[in-house]
C-alpha cells in the first residue's frame, strides 16, 4: 500500500511539472519580425510553418497580392476575423503580427504575415510556443486562412 502511495505521488508530481513546463512555455513571448525581407526562422520544432522555411515539410505557399498593400491587408484582416480566436499584437503597413489562443487547452501560436510588396505576395508564419508537436494545427490554420483571404 505504501509503496502505491509512493508511485501516485510521483505520478502525480511528475505530471504537475509537465503542466508547469508547458504553461511556462505558453507564457514566453518570442520576439518575432521581419528582418531584411525574411520573418523568423522556425525553431527545430516540427510545430510550425512559414512560406520562407527551408525544410520542405515546414514549407506552405505564400498568398497572392490583392490590387494593393491597404487592401491585401484588409483581406488578410478579415480572414483573421473571420477565422476566429486571434488577436491582433502587431500591425504596420507590410507586416501583421496575430496571437492565436486554441479553444480547449488555451495554447498560444504566434502568426506573422509579411506583405513583400516587391514580389506582391504575403509571406506567412505560424509557430506554437509550447510542446514540440503541434498535430498539423499551423498547416490547419494556413489552410482555412488561405481559403478565407481568397474569398
Amino acid at each position: 500500500m505504501k509503496i502505491l502511495m509512493i508511485i501516485v505521488l510521483v505520478l502525480v508530481t511528475l505530471v504537475a511539472v509537465a503542466f508547469g513546463y508547458i504553461y511556462w512555455q505558453n507564457s514566453q513571448v518570442p520576439e518575432l519580425g521581419v528582418r531584411d525581407g525574411q520573418l523568423t526562422p522556425l525553431s527545430g520544432n516540427p510545430n510550425g510553418v512559414s512560406t520562407q522555411a527551408v525544410d520542405t515539410s515546414k514549407s506552405v505557399a505564400p498568398w497572392p497580392f490583392k490590387a494593393d498593400q491597404p487592401a491585401t491587408m484588409d483581406a488578410i484582416k478579415a480572414a483573421v476575423a473571420a477565422h476566429g480566436g486571434g488577436e491582433i499584437v502587431t500591425e504596420r503597413a507590410d507586416y501583421l503580427r496575430v496571437l492565436f489562443t486554441t479553444p480547449k487547452m488555451r495554447f498560444r501560436d504566434d502568426a506573422e504575415f509579411y506583405l513583400d510588396s516587391d514580389a506582391r505576395v504575403v509571406h506567412f508564419r505560424s509557430e506554437s510556443r509550447a510542446g514540440k508537436s503541434d498535430l498539423g494545427l499551423n498547416r490547419q490554420r494556413h489552410q482555412q486562412l488561405a481559403t478565407l483571404y481568397a474569398r
